[in-house]
C-alpha cells in the first residue's frame, strides 16, 4: 500500500490549510486505497483571522494543534517524519502554505521555507519520490526546489507566475480541471481555489492530482 503524507498548515483557507482542498486529496487517497499520514509543523500561525469577518484577531494558535481538526487528531509533527517513512507527499494549499510552511504571503520574492518543511521537502526529493502541490502551495514547492527548475502551475495569474520563476521555477498555465506534471522532479500540481469558484471545479484536479502522486509513488 502506497503511504502518502498530506502536510498541513492550520485549520481554515485564511490562516491555514484550505479545508475543502485538504479534505478532498484525503477523500482521493481513500478512494485509491492509500495510507494516508497527515503531518504539520509545531509552531505558532504567522496569524489569526476571524473567517466569519476576514478580519486577523489578537489571537494565538498552533499550526500542529488545528492542523489535528482536518486530521481529526491523527497527525504527526513534521520533525518525526522522514522521507523514508513516506512514498509521496501532498501541499494542499490555503494561506497557511504561504504563511506557515512558508512567509511567501509577506515576503513575495525574498519569501523563506519553514526549516522543518524545507528539510523534508529536500529529503523526498532527494529520494526521488513524487511531490503534489495544491492552490497556492506550489510556491513552497518553486522557493524550496527552486535550483531544480521545477515545472509547476499555480493557474494563471502572471504576477505570482512571475515571483515563482524568479525562484528558479518554469510556470505553465493550468485550468482549474487539469494538473501539471514534472516528471524530472516527480512533481505534480494543480490551480484549485486559485481559480476554480466552488467544489465541482476543484474536484477534478485534485482527483488528477492524488491518483498521479500516487501512480508515480507506485
Amino acid at each position: 500500500m502506497v503511504k502518502v503524507g498530506v502536510l498541513l498548515s492550520g485549520c481554515g483557507v485564511n490562516d491555514g490549510s484550505e479545508i475543502h482542498e485538504a479534505v478532498l486529496t484525503m477523500l482521493a487517497l481513500d478512494r485509491l486505497g492509500a495510507e494516508r499520514v497527515c503531518l504539520a509543523p509545531d509552531m505558532e500561525q504567522r496569524d489569526v483571522v476571524n473567517h466569519l469577518s476576514g478580519e486577523a484577531t489578537a489571537e494565538s494558535r498552533n499550526v500542529l494543534l488545528e492542523s489535528a481538526r482536518i486530521a481529526r487528531g491523527e497527525i504527526s509533527n513534521i520533525t518525526a517524519v522522514s522521507a523514508s517513512e513516506i512514498d509521496a507527499l501532498i501541499l494542499p494549499g490555503g494561506f497557511g502554505a504561504a504563511k506557515n510552511l512558508s512567509d511567501f504571503a509577506v515576503a513575495g520574492a525574498l519569501a523563506e521555507v519553514q526549516t522543518e518543511v524545507l528539510r523534508l521537502l529536500l529529503e523526498m526529493h532527494r529520494a526521488k519520490k513524487p511531490l503534489g502541490a495544491i492552490c497556492i502551495a506550489p510556491a513552497v514547492i518553486a522557493r524550496a526546489l527552486g535550483k531544480f527548475s521545477p515545472l509547476l502551475t499555480i493557474g494563471n495569474d502572471p504576477a505570482t507566475a512571475a515571483v515563482l520563476e524568479s525562484f528558479g521555477a518554469r510556470h505553465q498555465d493550468c485550468p482549474v480541471d487539469d494538473i501539471v506534471v514534472d516528471e524530472v522532479n516527480l512533481l505534480v500540481s494543480t490551480p484549485a481555489y486559485m481559480l476554480g469558484p466552488g467544489l465541482k471545479e476543484i474536484v477534478t484536479g485534485i482527483d488528477k492530482l492524488v491518483r498521479k502522486v500516487v501512480e508515480l509513488a507506485a
